[in-house]
C-alpha cells in the first residue's frame, strides 16, 4: 500500500536530487521541514516516462506537494532535450527577430513560452526559472545570448509575451537576475562580479524591466550574486537594500524571492552554507537554493534554524502549481493549440548552431545563474 504523503508546510531550501530515480536518503531529506522545493538537471532526465515517474514521487511525498522546478530557458540551457522536449531557441534570436518584424517576434515568443511550459507540466515540473530579464551588453560570460535584447523595453515586450505564453498553458515564471547580470564580464558560478555603476543608471537600464507591468505577473525573482559597490556592499541575493527597499518597496514585487545557487562562487562572500543561507534570508529571499552539493544541502538542513517569518511562508505556501489534470505527453500531441506553437518554435532561426555543440551532458548540471 502508497504511504500517505506528509502534511508539512513547504520550507525555505530549495535542494536537488543525484540521478533519474530516488534514493531513500534523498526521500527522507526531502521530508525534513526546512525543504519545500525541489530542482531537477540534465542529469535526472534519460526519458519521458521516466521523467514523469520522478517528479510524480517527488509530488506525491508532502502535501502540499513540494514545488518542482528547473532552470528551463531554450537555446543552450535547456535541461531535457529530445523524447518529448522540442529544441528551444536562445532568446537572444527572439531579439533579433524583434529588430526585423515586431510582430512576429511577439508571436514567436510567446509560442515559446507556450510550447515550454506545457512539455514540463506535461512531465510533472511545476516551475521554470525563466526568462532572463538581463540586457544583452554583449560582454557577460555568464549571460551572452541567454538575454533578448539590449533594449529594455524590447527585453520587457519580448518577455512579457512569453510569460503569456507559460500562463496560458498553466504555468509561472521567475525573473531573473535581479537587479541585472549582464554588464559584467565576469561570471558568478566562477567569480564575484563587480558591476561600478550608480544606482539611477542600472534603476534607468536593468531595472527597467522589472518596473514594466511584466513585473506584476512573474510568480518570483531571483537575484544576481553580483555586488554594486558604488549602491551596495553585499551582492544582490544578500542585501536589503536590494531585495526589501527596492524590490519589495520601491518596485512593488509580491511573490517569491529565491536565491540563486548558493553554492556558486558569486555566494562566497557570505561564508559557509549556513552564513550564506541566514544572509540570504535575512536579506529577504522565500527560498534558498543549494545545488550539486548534497553534503551541504545536509550540513544546512542539520545546521539551519530559521526564525518562522509567516509573511514568507504564505508566499510559499500560495506559490501556484499547474491546476487540475496534468495533460501527459500523448494528450499533448493531439493539443492544437500546442501543436500549432511548437511548428512556430521549430521554424525560428535561433542562429546557435556554433553552440549546439555544447551538449546537455556538458552545462546541464551547471547552476543556475
Amino acid at each position: 500500500m502508497k504511504n500517505a504523503a506528509l502534511s508539512l508546510p513547504r520550507g525555505p531550501v530549495m535542494i536537488d536530487v543525484a540521478g533519474t530515480v530516488l534514493t531513500d536518503d534523498e526521500r527522507e531529506r526531502l521530508c525534513d521541514p526546512l525543504v519545500g522545493g525541489v530542482i531537477l538537471f540534465a542529469r535526472n532526465f534519460t526519458g519521458s516516462e521516466q521523467l514523469a515517474a520522478l517528479t510524480t514521487e517527488i509530488r506525491g511525498l508532502r502535501d502540499p506537494a513540494l514545488i518542482v522546478t528547473v532552470d528551463h530557458e531554450g537555446g543552450r540551457v535547456q535541461r531535457f532535450r529530445s523524447d518529448g522536449f522540442t529544441r528551444l531557441p536562445a532568446m537572444r534570436s527572439l531579439g533579433q527577430l524583434w529588430d526585423y518584424d515586431h510582430l512576429k517576434a511577439l508571436d514567436a515568443a510567446r509560442a515559446t513560452g507556450y510550447v515550454l511550459a506545457a512539455e514540463l507540466i506535461a512531465h510533472g515540473v511545476d516551475l521554470s526559472f525563466t526568462p532572463v530579464l538581463d540586457l544583452d551588453y554583449g560582454v557577460s560570460r555568464a549571460i551572452g545570448n541567454r538575454a533578448f535584447h539590449r533594449d529594455p523595453q524590447v527585453v520587457a515586450s519580448l518577455a512579457q509575451a512569453l510569460v503569456a505564453g507559460m500562463a496560458e498553458a498553466g504555468m509561472g515564471c521567475v525573473g531573473k537576475h535581479f537587479p541585472g547580470h549582464g554588464f559584467v564580464e565576469a561570471d558568478s558560478h566562477h567569480d564575484i562580479p563587480l558591476d561600478t555603476r550608480d544606482f539611477e543608471t542600472v534603476w534607468n537600464e536593468d531595472i527597467a524591466p522589472y518596473r514594466h507591468r511584466l513585473g506584476r505577473q512573474l510568480a518570483g525573482v531571483m537575484p544576481a550574486h553580483v555586488i554594486y559597490p558604488q549602491i551596495a556592499p553585499d551582492p544582490a541575493g544578500f542585501s536589503s537594500f536590494w531585495l526589501k527597499d527596492v524590490l519589495r518597496q520601491r518596485i512593488g514585487f509580491e511573490g517569491v524571492i529565491f536565491s540563486d545557487d548558493l553554492n556558486m562562487e558569486g555566494a562566497s562572500v557570505a561564508g559557509d552554507i549556513v552564513a550564506r543561507a541566514k544572509a540570504a534570508h535575512a536579506a529577504g529571499c522565500d527560498m534558498v537554493l543549494v545545488c550539486n552539493r548534497p553534503d551541504l544541502a545536509a550540513d544546512l538542513l542539520d545546521r539551519w534554524v530559521p526564525a518562522p517569518d509567516a509573511v514568507s511562508l504564505r508566499r510559499l505556501a500560495a506559490l501556484a502549481t499547474p491546476r487540475g489534470d496534468r495533460p501527459d505527453l500523448f494528450a499533448l500531441e493531439l493539443h492544437a493549440p500546442y501543436l500549432s506553437a511548437r511548428e512556430q518554435v521549430r521554424a525560428i532561426d535561433d542562429g546557435s548552431a556554433s553552440g549546439a555543440a555544447m551538449t546537455a551532458s556538458t552545462i546541464g548540471d551547471q547552476p543556475l545563474g
